[in-house]
């Protein structure tokens, strides 16, 4: 997770200092196409790279990471010009930190929670918590210590600093981060088979296609929230950066003593409190119930609290909540999934089914997130360049964050609840019994006695395969990503 979605997380950072520097004069959706085209090639190889690892190949997925990644970013400080006047290539700086070193980073996204799954079967849901906070702990490292690098010894030498300490933690991981030795592996009977790939009966489950389609509109808005916050903080005068260049005047003078990169270092710090939060609650509140409520709260934050941020204070009272929610966001899908699974095999002789899909249908959520991951971060970049507003990334992440509720609340619409029944099908009966109540109390003055569908619980079931509440992914004991 560290050198997954940790170079994700502080994306901003980079891009702020394109912005300013050698790539200045650059389109805004350009610039957000590097850290985009990153986090749609982890989300679109998750699939590709758990079935790699239920097959056993772990030292060969492993193996092309730590040689990508480190690769990646030494290449960026070669090509990269030297002369902080100069003009870089926009197409060398993507090819190098946006599609090598992404390629990289989709091979550690899904093995590092199945590693995790695989030796603490009992507290998987815990421990994979514990091992998605690597994101946010990178997300607080990366932007701090290249940011200072950068005013000790230029930006190549910051990136070099930067892709030693990934090819010393990829190295580590690759001699210590083993899957237990008694954990299954499954081959497929053939790789070209396309029932390898895709499950057909995914797509007949109503509550899969709705959520699916909530992490895609999630996708939309989330990553614009990172890869923007520098530079909206440097032109609306919430904090300093050296030199602004940014396509927006800004409107007030940047004289504040804080450095506008803090802001990207505790949204990143308070969404690790959101990790920790989602591994020890989703399994007592339902992983689909908690999602909905995170998600609401993450888009009425960027609807109103960002967008009318008018002070520093308010600036940094929303990075604080909207990061703490944003860790439970990105966090949830997993055990989400392992939510609708759980409820969609509830009987005896098909209950091993939820164990089974979880993987599989897990990674086909993220592979068709893929694209919203890609091109949201773009048209957000173009919208600012277009209008010349940072509003206009801010509604566009806030109205797809609450789109991205509303089709998880349509989810679970089609869900029982742990009594067996519905959702609709318990407001139905309650409204019901308020009909009768009322026309009794009409007829006879008296209360009716207690709804017992009232005390209908409204959380998900869950068992030890909805635990798997990770920020990243999730696999199950064969080996697929959850």
């Amino acid at each position: 997770m560290f050198n997954s979605w940790g170079l994700v997380n502080a994306y901003g950072t980079w891009s702020s200092y394109y912005v300013g520097y050698s790539l200045r004069g650059v389109d805004q959706l350009e610039l957000n196409l590097v850290g985009s085209t990153q986090s749609a090639l982890v989300l679109l190889f998750s699939n590709v790279v758990g079935r790699l690892l239920d097959a056993g190949h772990f030292r060969k997925v492993i193996g092309c990471g730590t040689f990508l990644v480190p690769f990646g970013l030494f290449m960026l400080s070669v090509v990269h010009p030297s002369d902080i006047e100069a003009m870089a290539s926009f197409g060398t700086v993507w090819v190098t930190q946006g599609f090598v070193v992404g390629l990289g980073m989709a091979t550690f996204f899904v093995s590092s929670s199945q590693v995790a799954s695989t030796w603490f079967p009992k507290r998987r849901g815990l421990a994979v918590g514990y091992v998605a906070c690597g994101a946010s702990v990178a997300g607080v490292i990366y932007p701090t210590m290249l940011r200072y690098l950068i005013d000790a010894v230029g930006f190549n030498n910051a990136v070099r600093y930067v892709a030693t300490l990934t090819s010393v933690t990829c190295i580590f991981s690759f001699i210590f981060c083993t899957p237990d030795p008694a954990h299954e592996h499954h081959t497929p009977q053939t790789w070209c088979n396309i029932r390898t790939w895709v499950d057909m009966e995914a797509f007949r489950n109503k509550a899969w296609c709705w959520f699916t389609a909530g992490v895609a509109f999630m996708f939309f808005g989330f990553y614009p929230v990172f890869f923007n916050l520098e530079e909206w903080a440097s032109v609306r005068g919430f904090g300093t950066r050296e030199q602004v260049r940014s396509p927006i005047t800004p409107q007030t003078p940047t004289d504040r003593p804080l450095q506008t990169f803090w802001l990207l270092v505790i949204v990143n710090g308070a969404s690790t409190v959101g990790r920790m939060l989602l591994a020890h609650f989703s399994d007592k509140i339902g992983a689909i119930n908690m999602h909905i409520g995170s998600q609401l709260t993450a888009s009425l934050l960027t609807l109103f609290l960002w967008t009318f941020a008018g002070s520093e204070t308010a600036a940094l009272a929303f990075c604080v909540v909207f990061g703490v929610f944003s860790g439970m966001v990105i966090g949830l899908p997993p055990a989400s999934i392992g939510n609708i699974l759980n409820c969609s095999y509830t009987a005896p002789d098909t209950r091993h089914f939820a164990k089974k899909k979880l993987g599989h249908w897990t990674g086909m959520m993220y592979t068709f997130a893929a694209i919203p991951a890609l091109t949201g971060p773009i048209i957000a970049g173009h919208l600012i360049t277009r209008y010349q507003t940072y509003l206009t990334v801010q509604l566009w992440s806030g109205t797809n964050l609450l789109l991205s509720c509303l089709c998880m609340a349509v989810s679970r619409w089609y869900l029982p609840c742990s009594n067996g029944q519905r959702v609709g099908e318990i407001l139905k009966a309650k409204c019901g019994k308020s009909e009768i109540s009322e026309k009794r109390k009409s007829s006879d003055g008296t209360e009716s006695s207690p709804d017992p569908l009232s005390q209908a619980p409204t959380r998900v079931p869950s068992n030890n395969v909805s635990r798997n509440a990770s920020s990243e992914s999730i696999y199950d004991h064969q080996g697929r990503m959850a």
